[in-house]
């Protein structure tokens, strides 16, 4: 049976109804149509569905939709200002970042979690906070590229 509650995607509140047993990948697709976040392994290991709630990645396929009350979940639907991709999403297409495309909210998701905390990453630090994230496509090294390139572009060079 569903139940109404209250959620703040992207910065919105926004009320939705749905069972208590829903995760929140289901009810961000199912709900909320943001179609975005991508349904993946459903074990929490390839990191398609990482969204981030209240600032820090998590696995939407394994994280209740009833426990996200009362915090911040952000999508890469909310990554973009006013239609403009962010920094980071625009050194993915410039630097071929992102191939089938299918990893890749999850890794924006994760890399803007980390550009938030360390302005200029290492490598080192770029792929272990990426480690959670899957990709088939690309080798890694376009992904890498295009974190570091989007930290030098949001904050500058490193002095």
């Amino acid at each position: 049976m569903k139940e109404l509650f209250r959620l703040n995607v992207n910065g919105e509140d926004t009320d939705v109804a749905f069972e208590p047993y829903k995760t929140l990948l289901e009810v961000l697709r199912e709900d909320l149509d943001l179609t975005g976040t991508k349904h993946g392994c459903e074990l929490g290991e390839c990191g398609a569905c990482t969204v981030l709630l209240d600032g820090r990645p998590v696995m939407s396929c394994l994280y209740l939709a009833v426990e996200a009350q009362n915090k911040r979940i952000e999508t890469v639907e909310g990554l973009a200002d006013r239609g403009v991709p962010s920094a980071l999403q625009t050194a993915f297409a410039r630097t071929g970042g992102a191939q089938c495309g299918y990893c890749t909210p999850g890794v924006l998701m994760s890399a803007t979690a980390l550009l938030r905390e360390n302005t200029h990453p290492s490598r080192d630090e770029i792929k272990e906070a990426l480690a959670g994230n899957l990709c088939r496509c690309t080798g890694y090294i376009k992904i890498f590229d295009a974190v570091e390139l989007a930290a030098v572009e949001i904050t500058g060079p490193e002095s």
